[in-house]
């Protein structure tokens, strides 16, 4: 019998649970392959790395500081438990952030490698957590609410804000580095972009 994929079905505890470790697991694994060839990202983990290469601050911290404002958003536009599995979410990709590194030795990563597969990796996990109602905080929490509410896609919002930061990090990191970077970034977003639809993904939480 084929199931009724018209009628939404509610995601589970152990479901979310899943998703938010795999989506964080993934996401923080290719912030690590950025931080080791020094690349940059958008949203708040770009700030958090371009921060990190200025300051010698850890991503993690920098990361989880940085979302702290953007959790009012979160729970007055998303609710209580959107707010609540992005804040795991973000304590789980800082923590993650800060012990890959001693469970993974990468001695020597291509950029564009860095570029292209971390690109892909934070991807998967940004669209494994929108589909659970959770992100990984601050420009994702309000490009979630802009495609909920407005119809805006999240991906194409989230695109232009990181070409934003990109532009800054011309100021920061070697010319080279800032287009993997770019490349990285349409990796990304067009993953979101092209995955993350209104009416695609009918479980909800």
């Amino acid at each position: 019998m084929t199931p009724d994929l018209s009628t939404p079905s509610r995601h589970q505890l152990h479901e979310d649970i899943f998703a938010i470790l795999i989506g964080t697991t993934l996401v923080s694994l290719g912030i690590v392959f950025y931080a080791q060839v020094t690349l940059i990202t958008g949203s708040t983990a770009g700030i958090a790395l371009l921060l990190q290469y200025a300051t010698g601050i850890p991503f993690g911290w920098l990361f989880f500081a940085i979302n702290l404002p953007f959790y009012v958003l979160a729970v007055l536009r998303m609710g209580w438990p959107f707010a609540i599995k992005t804040f795991v979410s973000v304590a789980l990709v800082s923590w993650f952030s800060v012990h890959f590194p001693d469970w993974l030795d990468i001695s020597s990563i291509h950029p564009l490698f860095a570029a292209l597969v971390g690109g892909g990796l934070i991807g998967l996990g940004i669209l494994s957590l929108f589909r659970h109602k959770a992100s990984v905080g601050g420009i994702n929490i309000l490009a979630l609410f802009l495609q909920e509410n407005f119809g805006i896609r999240a991906g194409y919002f989230q695109l232009g804000v990181d070409t934003v930061i990109l532009l800054i990090a011309f100021f920061v990191l070697p010319f080279d580095r800032v287009l993997y970077s770019v490349l990285g970034a349409l990796v990304l977003n067009l993953i979101v972009a092209l995955n993350h639809k209104p009416g695609r993904y009918v479980g909800f939480s």
